[in-house]
């Protein structure tokens, strides 16, 4: 086990105290006013479930609180409710963040976002059919492609790892992850991209019938950070994971929890501390960097953090 400084430890402690009990209740001057909505993914896709445990679990540790549910496409439309107040929290891939926050990408103009915390790491899935012959991003040229649900920041990854590449995929589709691979499994597309923690059960299952395969993304993070900023690291899906004998190289990208810029500080601030509270009880594959982690979640620069999320961090580490 990796040794921990003396700072962490105290950290550690900080928070272990934190989640022994319940935030009490109180009657905060937002009471009565409407629910808290959080955006977060389509039902049953990794954003939808973890969103919807997240809010419970938030709740559950603050009843002052009363967070509600929307699903979503995920990230882009996640930041778009923000930016128009029909949603005040919302998870986001952090590369779909800092295009809200800065005025890129997807978005025309500057949003009116902030970030909460780094929540945990996705991994860039690229699955190809067995039968295809995809050794590398490269031999995705003139294939049938799933890029990700519209409205998704898997959409954004997937786009700029084909441009960085140079590849032109035959047909781009937009499918969620068990759409892709069902879509795979029937030979209607010969690959498909999903961002989301490990392992991914419908990559797996599709591994062990042996009808995909993991297609490296080694070096494109570099070309992504480059051309679009710091959001994307180098990772690695350990081996074995979907049965392969060797680590994957691939893209990483964190999610992250965000809010509209005018939530209340006190909400936020909240929020934030019910969260952490709860981290322990949250799902979490077992991979660094997969689940919420008190040395990362401050680290979500060049999205500014959220004057309650601040609050919070200085309570923490002085």
């Amino acid at each position: 086990m990796t040794a921990r400084s003396p700072t962490a430890r105290r950290s550690l402690l900080v928070l272990a105290a934190v989640g022994a009990a319940s935030i009490p209740a109180v009657r905060p001057s937002w009471h009565g006013r409407r629910p808290i909505v959080m955006a977060t993914g389509v039902t049953g896709a990794p954003y939808g479930v973890f969103g919807r445990r997240l809010t419970r679990e938030i709740n559950a540790h603050d009843r002052s609180l009363d967070l509600r549910v929307r699903n979503t496409s995920a990230s882009i439309d996640n930041l778009r409710l923000l930016g128009t107040g029909d949603a005040d929290l919302a998870l986001a891939l952090g590369d779909s963040a800092v295009d809200a926050f800065e005025g890129a990408g997807a978005f025309p103009v500057a949003e009116p976002v902030s970030a909460l915390a780094r929540l945990y790491l996705n991994y860039t899935h690229l699955v190809a059919d067995t039968r295809a012959g995809v050794g590398t991003v490269s031999d995705l040229a003139g294939l049938r492609v799933s890029v990700g649900v519209r409205g998704s920041g898997t959409v954004t990854v997937a786009q700029r790892v084909l441009s960085a590449a140079g590849v032109e995929p035959r047909e781009l589709c937009y499918l969620g992850l068990d759409d892709s691979a069902g879509a795979l499994r029937h030979g209607e597309i010969d690959a498909f991209f999903a961002s989301c923690a490990v392992p991914a059960r419908a990559v797996r299952d599709l591994a062990a019938e042996r009808r995909g395969v993991l297609v490296p993304l080694g070096g494109l993070a570099r070309v992504l950070r480059h051309e679009h900023g710091p959001a994307y690291v180098d990772v690695s899906v350990p081996a074995e994971t979907y049965g392969q004998r060797t680590e994957v190289p691939t893209v990483g990208v964190a999610t992250y929890l965000m809010a509209r810029a005018g939530l209340p500080a006190e909400v936020a601030y909240r929020v934030t501390r019910a969260m952490f509270a709860a981290r322990l009880t949250l799902p979490g594959p077992e991979v660094p960097g997969a689940y919420l982690d008190e040395r990362y979640a401050i680290g979500t620069t060049p999205v500014a953090l959220h004057a309650g999320a601040a609050r919070y961090f200085r309570a923490v580490y002085g």
